[in-house]
């Protein structure tokens, strides 16, 4: 059945019957770090290792602390991606060997490219709270992987409404919006929320997988329930696709074409062979000039743990 099929069975059995077949739910993980920072962990999974480039996805808080015992990450490196921060409440302070030191803020984004290399530190302010964010990484296409490092932050993203859904455009094209933020892969996030309960139609490119999940309170995507323990994605195919959202209710969406290359995830790399990630594990370990160095930071460097002897392969 094609799409065209798809768009003339709309309300019938065998269409249902037809778009469940591109749906399924995949389970979260949870893990803690910092002071008790729980983070809910997306990609990857067993279940589902990329959606397009995007191929790591945390959802971390929302949590409260004492001031002083916020999120403190010291220096650690990255290659061959970009890492991207959607902030939705509190503060956190990213500083990087190329000479960024940024403050990001609720409804701003970081996005540091690592290419060939980069260390960072990432600290709540010594009088922060609060924490709640979406951290997410992207993996570079082939021609960018080894691109050199920068920093980029985006104070401001647009925002557009329909049917009482508030859209922020985080990466990508929307509803003839586009985000500023620049990425090197065909890509979409969008940040979704409704202050009651609202449903409505999202338009798809059949050419992306997508994947939903829920940042605050619970929604549907096309009768599948989406809560804070798994994330609801579509496979290749599908031209659109029902989304109910509950009073209160805010969701990430993430899409993009499949990606180009497998990729190695290990650490804080990512690579295309383990030759790849072994040179860069020791270069860290040996401090080379690679990955620069962070003078500012009191306290030690992120140490390397040892390389597994075979690795998986995302795609």
């Amino acid at each position: 059945m094609t799409n065209a099929n798809y768009t003339e069975l709309s309300h019938s059995d065998d269409c249902e019957k037809y778009i469940q077949q591109f749906i399924q739910e995949v389970p979260l993980r949870r893990a803690e770090i910092g002071q008790g920072t729980v983070i809910k962990r997306a990609l990857p999974s067993r279940h589902k290792r990329m959606i397009g480039a995007w191929c790591f996805l945390d959802h971390a808080g929302p949590v409260s602390f004492p001031q002083g015992d916020g999120l403190d990450v010291g220096p650690h490196p990255h290659i061959g991606l970009q890492t991207f921060t959607w902030m939705i409440e509190g503060t956190l302070m990213h500083t990087d060997s190329v000479g960024s030191k940024q403050l990001i803020r609720p409804k701003q984004v970081n996005l540091m490219t690592a290419g060939q290399g980069i260390s960072h530190t990432e600290v709540a302010p010594e009088q922060e709270t609060h924490m709640h964010a979406a951290q997410l990484w992207i993996a570079l296409p082939d021609a960018k992987r080894n691109m050199p490092p920068r920093f980029d932050h985006y104070p401001e993203l647009p925002v557009v409404s329909r049917d009482g859904v508030e859209f922020t455009v985080l990466v990508g094209e929307f509803l003839e919006t586009r985000s500023p933020v620049e990425v090197h892969s065909p890509l979409l996030a969008l940040d979704l929320t409704a202050a009651e309960t609202v449903r409505t139609r999202l338009q798809l490119n059949p050419a992306f997988e997508y994947g939903f999940m829920a940042l605050e309170g619970t929604a549907h995507i096309n009768q599948h329930e989406l809560n804070e323990d798994n994330m609801v994605v579509l496979e290749p195919g599908l031209q659109d696709i029902e989304i109910e959202l509950h009073q209160g209710a805010r969701v990430l969406l993430l899409g993009g074409e499949p990606f180009e290359s497998a990729i190695l995830l290990w650490w804080n790399f990512v690579g295309r062979t383990q030759d790849e990630l072994s040179e860069a594990r020791d270069q860290w370990v040996n401090q080379d000039p690679r990955f620069g160095s962070i003078p500012d930071y009191n306290g030690p460097r992120l140490e390397a743990p040892a390389l597994p002897d075979k690795m998986r392969a995302s795609r």
